[in-house]
């Protein structure tokens, strides 16, 4: 039911499913992936893969057997293991018609605002161009002060940025259970997370952190990251084939359900983050726009007050310079001051470049 309400969804897949424990690649589950991206691209889902595995094929590429590698030999094969990791994806999902394009992130891509809505605008224009962007952290440039840890979380911030309805973690286990399966026979298989706080407080998530690809803990911690987001997680078992169809068809899996809807999580994360950097004053007509739910255009604006960039946090206020919204900018002050009092159409002859032709959208907005 949650798939199939849910517009965009992010997928996580770690690097045991891509190369089994021979260091063997696993063409036949990759397959049967793609076949899954494709059945959900056929229902119209936006999809974003966020996939380990650079490390892993660097490794088989340059015949190394060792694991735990220094950091800045990592970063090295970690580039050798990006050509082979897109390589694989692109064989053979153009078996199945699926243009696929890579993102490279870092922690502060998601963290700091500005750099996160450029990402999404990345995402947003992949999108309307038909591709699947595959998402992996940089690790040829991450040092330990930036680096996420685990994909678990990098997923969840590649949701939380793109206002995903759904984000599916790929592990080797079915989902979260009563106690550590393979310790317990008695372990049952918890199917539905309502309340992050009540309905997991008697499991010893610690006593699991080695059970799972990455640990149960940044799974659990993924899934707060979700919740806060308006976005619902699942965990699933991704050893089978099929896995996305497997999660429609047995439901054997554990969903963590968010109480909030992601409109309000996003417009609730503007409201309360830093102070304005800037002031923008418009017309009555442009007000009357944003009072029927419509998105402020260059055209309505009369005043820039500030000095800021794109993506800061801005005032919004009326002819009589009473503040009646806030909202994040889609262009600098400079940039504004430049278009401002003009037609949408006219943008990008006097920029050179449009990215966006709303100067403050709807869902950026919030009535005070």
């Amino acid at each position: 039911m949650y798939l199939k309400n849910s517009k965009i969804i992010v997928i996580k897949i770690g690097s045991s499913l891509i190369v089994d424990e021979s260091n063997e690649i696993r063409k036949k589950w990759l397959t049967s992936f793609a076949q899954d991206i494709q059945y959900l691209k056929s229902r119209n889902k936006k999809v974003i893969i966020v996939s380990s595995g650079a490390i892993a094929l660097g490794s088989k590429k340059m015949n190394f057997q060792k694991k735990n590698f220094k950091l800045d030999k990592s970063q090295a094969i970690a580039s050798v293991g990006q050509i082979e990791l897109m390589n694989l994806f692109s064989k053979i999902f153009s078996k199945f018609k699926i243009n696929i394009s890579q993102i490279l992130l870092t922690l502060d891509d998601t963290e700091e605002r500005r750099r996160s809505i450029n990402a999404k605008r990345t995402f947003e224009n992949l999108f309307q161009l038909d591709y699947v962007p595959i998402v992996n952290e940089n690790d040829t440039i991450a040092t330990t002060e930036i680096k996420y840890g685990d994909n678990d979380r990098l997923a969840s911030r590649v949701a939380q940025i793109n206002n995903a309805d759904t984000l599916i973690l790929l592990s080797d286990v079915d989902g979260l259970f009563s106690k550590n399966p393979k310790i317990f026979k008695n372990a049952k298989l918890i199917k539905k997370v309502n309340d992050l706080n009540k309905d997991i407080k008697n499991i010893n998530i610690k006593g699991m952190n080695k059970f799972g690809s990455g640990g149960m803990n940044t799974k659990i911690e993924a899934a707060k990251i979700c919740n806060l987001a308006g976005c619902n997680m699942v965990i699933a078992n991704g050893l089978k084939l099929n896995p996305i169809k497997e999660i429609e068809k047995k439901n054997k899996c554990t969903w963590f359900i968010s109480k909030v809807s992601k409109l309000h999580a996003r417009k609730k994360w503007i409201i309360s983050s830093v102070s304005p950097k800037g002031e923008l004053t418009i017309d009555d007509g442009a007000k009357k726009a944003l009072d029927n739910g419509k998105s402020l255009l260059a055209a309505g604006i009369k005043k820039v007050s500030g000095k800021f960039n794109k993506g800061d946090h801005i005032k919004i206020l009326d002819n009589k310079r009473h503040e009646f919204a806030r909202g994040l900018s889609s262009f600098s002050s400079n940039e504004i001051i430049k278009i401002m009092g003009c037609q949408s159409n006219e943008i990008e002859k006097i920029l050179g470049y449009i990215s966006k032709s709303e100067v403050v959208h709807k869902d950026d907005m919030v009535k005070i």
